[in-house]
């Protein structure tokens, strides 16, 4: 496995900050660019801001250590970056600025990047693009299961900035002919979050409805984004980032039925799996989820 240089913006968030291990644990090199600083050993940090076009070409440019000093051969160039800073939902800041800092980072983050002639972007989409999560009352989806050629249709200003930011690198990626894959990032879970929450979505279903049951470990995330590193040459590419299975016990026609009836299928659904498919990551990337809920939570119905 070909071991890279990886400026990943949004290491200190609750995704970054167990995704980055999963990537040193691989024998990446990684920098972390952020407002704060994410104190895990082997990891070199730079605090920047995204929505300042000059810092991300600066920082993109930049030593990642001062080890890198040693060979007196200059800078290395990164071979990928990984951009997960963002706003993380509504309601944190208003939503011109929820609007702004998404779409605009994410612009400069990969203009950089292609200026500077980084052919490997991969970029934190989400789930809430399906527009279920944070639609003004309770919405259903066209079709299930959610995959990747739905037609996004989000009410709000976050799941808004996604869709923005797909189409962003879609257009950087058309002109560059670079690599740039889009991750529609599920519900994270965290491995301290099974046993706090997962009792309680198993009683009360309704609690996730607006994340149609998804979830992803976070640890599994990191899998999937290593492996988006190693698979080159898949152009622009957008993949939903789940799970196997539904964060519920109820099987997935019963969730159907239930929770979103009348919506057609366009396939069959195993008895499991997922409403927000993982299909496409497991087909075109080899995923395989190793933090099942079921490690984790014991239950019984």
């Amino acid at each position: 496995m070909t071991k890279k240089r990886i400026f990943f913006t949004g290491g200190s968030g609750k995704a970054g900050k167990h995704v980055i291990p999963y990537l040193l644990d691989q024998g990446h090199k990684v920098l972390n660019v952020d407002l704060m600083p994410f104190d895990h050993p082997g990891v070199n940090n730079l605090v920047a801001d995204i929505t300042d076009s000059g810092q991300m070409f600066n920082a993109m440019s930049s030593y990642a250590g001062l080890d890198e000093l040693e060979s007196g051969t200059g800078v290395p160039k990164f071979d990928a970056v990984v951009h997960f800073a963002a706003v993380p939902r509504i309601l944190l800041k208003p939503d011109n600025e929820t609007f702004r800092v998404n779409t605009m980072g994410t612009y400069n983050v990969i203009e950089a990047a292609v200026k500077l002639g980084i052919r490997k972007i991969i970029i934190a989409s989400s789930e809430t693009t399906y527009g279920i999560c944070f639609s003004d009352g309770q919405t259903n989806p066209t079709v299930l299961p959610l995959e990747e050629d739905y037609n996004v249709d989000p009410m709000d200003s976050y799941g808004l900035s996604k869709v923005v930011n797909e189409q962003t690198a879609r257009s950087f990626q058309r002109r560059s002919g670079f690599d740039m894959y889009a991750l529609r990032i599920g519900n994270v879970i965290e491995p301290h979050e099974y046993a706090e929450l997962f009792p309680s979505y198993f009683t009360n279903p309704e609690l996730r409805r607006r994340n149609a049951f998804c979830y992803i470990d976070a640890r599994d995330l990191g899998q999937i984004v290593d492996l988006c590193l190693q698979k080159d040459g898949l152009g622009y590419q957008i993949f939903n980032a789940g799970n196997d299975q539904n964060g519920a016990i109820l099987p997935s026609l019963g969730l159907v039925e239930r929770f979103f009836p009348g919506v057609p299928l366009t396939r069959e659904l195993g008895e499991h799996e997922a409403l927000f498919s993982n299909r496409k990551i497991r087909e075109v990337l080899g995923f395989r989820e190793h933090h099942n809920w079921q490690k984790y939570v014991t239950w019984e119905s």
